[in-house]
């Protein structure tokens, strides 16, 4: 019998939204996986205490879409370097990038997908639902 498959969960903002938690489950259901949430530190939080609070929240979330636990980490400030060294320390088979959407995501604006899939590391990335608010300037 083979091991579960390790799946790194990138989130910040996001780590707690629906489409995560659908994703999360869908690929609980398709394959035994086992997941690891990594939350990289705001660069403004030395402390680290807007990451504990991300992971409080998100984590039983994720558990229950998971059907099973979630460990949890603080990254590094740069989310590139907090995955590539997840990814060194351990061997993960897939990464997903949740992500805000394309207007507000940094992530998403210096190709952190794109970056983490030269890694050698299949990503997906789930994209936060937008809002229907009307965007004021």
């Amino acid at each position: 019998m083979s091991s579960p498959a390790r799946i790194l969960v990138v989130a910040h903002r996001t780590a707690a939204t629906p489409k995560l938690l659908e994703q999360v489950r869908t690929s609980a259901q398709q394959r035994p996986c086992s997941f690891v949430l990594l939350v990289p530190r705001p660069y403004w939080d030395p402390e680290s205490e807007e990451a504990a609070k991300v992971i409080e929240l998100a984590v039983p979330l994720l558990e229950d879409a998971a059907g099973g636990a979630v460990e949890a980490i603080v990254g590094d400030t740069d989310p590139f370097i907090a995955v590539r060294t997840a990814l060194t320390r351990s061997q993960f088979d897939e990464v997903i990038v949740s992500t805000l959407p394309r207007r507000v995501s940094h992530w998403l604006r210096f190709d952190l997908p794109a970056r983490v899939e030269r890694l050698g590391v299949p990503v997906t990335v789930v994209t936060a639902a937008q809002s229907d608010r009307a965007w004021r300037q």
